[in-house]
């Protein structure tokens, strides 16, 4: 495993490069992408990766709620999507070559039963591209110290609102890769930043965020706030994963 680090590029190009790699790696079959989170933000940008050529299909899961189904319909970039409870939406088994989770696992309940389901539907050799905040950082004990009235109330009327933060203890570091030492799964790169994470209030995050570091004596450190990490589901069929 690699040491945790501030990746050479933004975490969308680190993700788009890496759906790249792996297309020029299997030039001649199909390349299925499942985008989880597909109810707000942008995901991957496809459109930048110069893929004409190969033939993507791209597909989107989220949770159905009013703002996510409308964002959801309004997007271009996908072949199909499906929005519904995380834990029985379909996710057909080995269909997917990468699975691209930006900004989910901090927001899930049951996430491990979730992403026994994504990885389930990983093909053996697929990709597994993730991006959380870290709740053992003082960003993330920041965001948990958020009133949810004073983070509706910095979020405004936007329609692109996420789905408020849940951090359950696999939404760390450490959970992340106790969770994939027991699944068996591969965690290729893994880098760090000290963004405070997507929306209007990452600054009162953040100031918050210095407070929680120094009432804490250094226990929660803002060092770095989120973790990206690329995944690999193995290709021995003998490996002990999903």
């Amino acid at each position: 495993m690699t040491d945790l680090r501030t990746p050479p590029v933004s975490d969308g190009d680190l993700f788009s490069e890496r759906v790249s790699q792996y297309a020029y790696s299997k030039p001649i079959q199909r390349l299925s992408i499942l985008l989880a989170g597909c109810g707000w933000g942008s995901g991957l940008d496809l459109r930048a990766l110069e893929l004409d050529h190969l033939d993507l299909h791209v597909t989107g899961v989220d949770l159905d709620a009013p703002a996510l189904r409308a964002h959801t319909q309004a997007r271009t970039d996908l072949d199909a999507w499906h929005l519904g409870d995380l834990r029985n939406v379909p996710m057909p088994p080995r269909a997917y070559d990468i699975v691209c989770a930006p900004y989910i696992i901090e927001r899930l309940t049951n996430t491990e039963l979730v992403l026994d389901r994504i990885i389930a539907a990983l093909k053996p050799g697929g990709l597994l591209l993730v991006r959380f905040r870290d709740r053992d950082t003082a960003f993330g004990v920041a965001d948990r110290l958020l009133p949810p009235v004073v983070r509706r109330l910095l979020q405004g009327h936007r329609s692109e609102v996420p789905p408020p933060a849940v951090y359950e203890r696999i939404a760390s570091y450490g959970g992340m890769q106790a969770y994939c030492g027991m699944r068996g799964l591969v965690i290729a790169e893994e880098y760090t930043t000290r963004s405070s994470g997507p929306g209007r209030h990452s600054r009162p995050v953040e100031a918050l965020a210095r407070v929680v570091a120094g009432l804490s004596a250094g226990r929660f450190s803002t060092a770095h706030g989120e973790v990206s990490l690329v995944i690999r589901k193995p290709e021995n069929r003998f490996a002990r994963v999903i």
